[in-house]
């Protein structure tokens, strides 16, 4: 039987608190998030199937929810974090094209009746976009979006300006990024160009991409 992995197939495996699945669990992820396929073993015959998902997961940043935190002091013991961290391992963080660290809202920006972007420019952005990467990819039946572009049609889509391979190539030295990573950061950045319109993929658009790879700049992953 399809588990949670193949069920989520064209959809969202939705994963909260991370690090508290068992490393197994976690583990098997790594195959399905690269070749779009599950593959189950048994004694005497494999099975496949689909699973071509998008993983959204949330977690604390500490056993305590405070590390990192600009107002509270983190409680947990020295040796705690690094241990929490490392439960989600640097292949399986590889994988994940964008991470975010989301700090405290102060209430004085919860309080503002500042009117935000609307939900519908939001969404007709989004729109605009998919319809971009429709045109894109017309010819090419397998693909309905950049995060599927082979690595033979990588640079001729998504070839950044001087400036930002400039600013890739000291990204990847200093963060000592994987080539994996490399490949992830032009795909979201081709995709932060689609949703500005903008048929080249410029160095801002690259800075945004490198930006997202927050966990990796923080050192985390075990």
């Amino acid at each position: 039987q399809p588990g949670e992995i193949s069920l989520a197939h064209n959809g969202v495996l939705y994963m909260d608190e991370l690090p508290e699945f068992r490393r197994n669990v976690l583990e098997v992820l790594r195959q399905p998030m690269e070749g779009r396929m599950m593959t189950i073993s048994r004694a005497k015959f494999s099975i496949e199937y689909p699973a071509s998902f998008m993983l959204v997961a949330s977690m604390n940043p500490c056993p305590c929810g405070y590390y990192n935190h600009p107002d509270r002091e983190c409680e947990c013991p020295p040796g705690a974090v690094k241990k929490y961290l490392s439960r989600i391992s640097g292949p399986l963080l590889d994988r994940i094209d964008i991470q975010i660290e989301v700090m405290p809202v102060p209430f004085t920006k919860l309080s503002e009746q500042q009117p935000a972007e609307s939900s519908k420019t939001i969404r007709d952005r989004v729109l605009s976009a998919s319809i971009i990467q429709q045109q894109r990819f017309k010819e090419n039946p397998d693909i309905y979006c950049n995060a599927q572009i082979p690595p033979k049609l990588l640079h001729q889509i998504c070839q950044p300006d001087n400036t930002g391979i400039s600013l890739l190539k000291n990204a990847m030295e200093k963060l000592d990024l994987s080539a994996r990573a490399y490949d992830r950061i032009l795909k979201v950045a081709r995709t932060i160009a689609d949703l500005d319109s903008s048929a080249p993929v410029r160095s801002y658009h690259l800075a945004e991409a490198i930006n997202y790879r927050n966990l990796d700049r923080e050192g985390w992953g075990g």
